[in-house]
């Protein structure tokens, strides 16, 4: 028997430039100062820094989880855009620009926060390479306008801007971090309630608290951050008590924990298998067609997931509550070829276990089905280059469908056209393109999801991806910590009311 988790539901909702916040325990993101001196937080998390935690890199996500940086915009846990460094802000130009008021802060190296700073810190992020996720196929620019107004400007209208300036990458840091050759140093610069004080390589990092927080003094003194790939060392962490807080717990450990420990959020994470469509055996469509004609995703919801995923339906899962009624047939699928014993690797990632294991499954599936499969496990930060540069046939990955953006769009225009900067297929598909084009003009809410499923099903209809899972995330919380934040967009994890 599996041990009962206190579940937190959240549906996801793209609504936005509304307000509203999110957290555990009832502490919300910013709040009053603490009254009390607790203790610092010792946080384990799954995925060691890939690029030294730049921020415009996929290691701006740890920064955003710890507390270090902040950008205009957050997300509440209905994928609401609403304030953070910006008070405010409005379209012009028929949205091709916009003009974002800012609060009065400070950076964590003493400056004050200017529009000159900001526009500075957007530049910089859309001259990055590779370009950040959120702004795949966007130029933007950014210009102060006074003291304390910044315009952003598109190079065409873009209604859902301010859910874009909410993404991680896009965080705001004083002059002082960037360098030459476009690199960020974040030690002590950004403006979050925790200053970065030390990175360890890979290994951990450690952050005080910045008492001149615009939104409160942090009521935990620091938090001591470790990098855990193993999933069995994060559980063994929390339950030897090295550790007050674990991410991603793996499914085989949680029934040895206590039952209050582990806690368990929807999200908008998907596991699927992403097929090489650039070269080798899955450039041929009727191959890729015979390898998802293999899949049985039943077997891998129930066997390796036990019941905390459901099998995926299509790209967006149930967490978005409005894509089911709205899902169309994908058309155009090639007939399934004879894969006649041809030989695939096929590549996945340690830090989420179940990832293994499912490719463990896919490796007989696809073998039933007549392919030769060899594996291929590494750690993240081992693999990110080569699966982004296309080395594998196939690989299982794990990802938030709206992390970058909250919005539904944005991912299938990092993730599978021409010009993606997430494209683990590879994929180069017009069809797709114009899809994609077509849902990212569209401005209403309503019709934007519309023309967000037509997308998917031209996506899926390429059979470049097979949607295996949608997941749950496992948390591991200390019994004695308060105010853990759990994000079902997976970005932030400790608040100005995290304590123990």
């Amino acid at each position: 028997m599996r041990t009962p988790r206190r579940r937190l539901m959240a549906g996801l909702l793209l609504t936005p430039l509304l307000t509203g916040c999110f957290a555990s325990g009832g502490d919300p993101v910013s709040g009053s100062p603490g009254s009390a001196e607790g203790s610092r937080l010792r946080v384990a998390l799954a995925f060691p820094p890939t690029r030294n935690l730049s921020p415009h890199s996929q290691d701006a996500f740890h920064l955003s989880k710890l507390g270090v940086s902040e950008g205009l915009t957050r997300l509440d846990a209905n994928g609401n855009t609403v304030p953070a460094l910006a008070e405010s802000w409005t379209s012009e130009q028929g949205g091709r620009s916009w003009l974002f008021t800012l609060r009065g802060a400070k950076f964590q190296d003493g400056t004050e926060l200017t529009a000159q700073a900001v526009a500075s810190a957007l530049t910089h992020a859309a001259g990055a390479q590779p370009v950040p996720n959120a702004l795949s196929g966007v130029k933007l620019t950014a210009e102060a306008v006074g003291e304390r107004q910044v315009r952003i400007g598109t190079d065409a209208a873009d209604p859902v801007l301010p859910l874009r300036m909410s993404n991680p990458s896009l965080a705001v840091f004083s002059p002082k971090a960037y360098g030459e050759k476009g690199t960020v140093n974040p030690v002590g610069t950004a403006t979050g309630p925790f200053a970065l004080t030390r990175i360890a390589g890979d290994t951990a990092a450690t952050l005080d608290r910045f008492d001149d927080y615009w939104g409160g003094r942090a009521q935990a003194p620091g938090i001591d951050a470790t990098f855990v790939a193993d999933g069995t060392a994060r559980a063994n962490a929390l339950r030897t008590g090295r550790a007050d807080i674990a991410e991603a717990l793996p499914m085989a450990q949680i029934a040895s924990l206590d039952q209050g420990a582990v806690h368990e959020t929807n999200t908008a994470r998907n596991t699927s298998l992403y097929l090489n469509t650039k070269s080798g055996v899955f450039a041929d469509a009727g191959l890729r067609a015979a390898a998802r004609g293999a899949v049985d995703t039943s077997v891998i919801a129930k066997d390796v997931y036990e019941g905390n995923a459901e099998a995926a339906h299509g790209i967006y899962g149930p967490a978005l509550n409005w894509a089911a009624a709205k899902r169309t047939e994908p058309a155009g699928r090639a007939a399934a070829g004879e894969p006649g014993g041809k030989s695939i690797t096929l590549a996945t990632y340690t830090g989420r276990p179940e990832l293994a294991e499912a490719a463990q499954v896919l490796q007989q599936q696809l073998e039933k089905a007549g392919f030769k499969v060899k594996l291929e496990v590494r750690e993240y930060a081992r693999l990110e280059s080569d699966l982004l540069a296309g080395k594998f046939d196939a690989a299982v990955a794990s990802r938030n469908m709206v992390l970058d953006t909250g919005d539904p769009v944005s991912v299938l225009a990092s993730d599978f056209t021409c010009a993606g900067t997430y494209n683990l297929s590879l994929l180069c598909d017009p069809g797709v393109d114009r899809a994609v084009a077509d849902a990212r003009a569209v401005a209403d809410t309503t019709e934007r999801q519309n023309a967000a499923m037509k997308a998917e099903a031209a996506v899926l209809g390429t059979d470049a991806v097979v949607p295996l899972v949608h997941q749950k995330v496992s948390t591991g919380i200390g019994a004695s910590v308060r105010g853990t934040l759990l994000d079902p967009f997976e970005r932030q994890f400790i608040g100005t009311g995290t304590r123990r």
